[in-house]
């Protein structure tokens, strides 16, 4: 037997408004959270605090500070390492950042980051 009146998927029209406003305003957020974050700065160190690395909420590497006892030119190599260590560090660091701010907004959905999968 057929059922009459019905809307696919049992969602009502008042419900389906409900979800689009509460989807839009959780988009707001996370765009607002989003400049927030771009605005933040994050500092980490490697080798025991020689070399320092500063990151922008962008993902942009402001700053490097090298202690003169770590630098000699005979192992260029160990500073490389020591710069790319901080660097990925305080990508790290903004990032982890930024999933915990997101997360607040959308109570640990997934996928939900970049944009409405549906």
């Amino acid at each position: 037997m057929a059922k009459r009146g019905g809307y696919p998927g049992g969602m009502m029209p008042g419900n389906m408004n409900n979800l689009m406003k509460q989807a839009q305003k959780m988009q707001r957020q996370m765009e607002e959270t989003t400049q927030e974050l771009e605005t933040k700065t994050y500092e980490a160190s490697a080798g025991g605090g020689v070399v320092k690395v500063m990151v922008s909420g962008k993902k942009e590497v402001i700053s490097v500070k090298i202690d003169e006892e770590v630098v000699d030119k005979d192992d260029i190599e160990m500073l490389e390492d020591l710069i790319m260590a901080a660097t990925n560090e305080a990508l790290r660091a903004q990032e982890a950042d930024a999933n915990e701010q997101m997360s607040k907004i959308t109570g640990g959905l997934g996928g939900l980051g970049g944009g409405f999968p549906f």
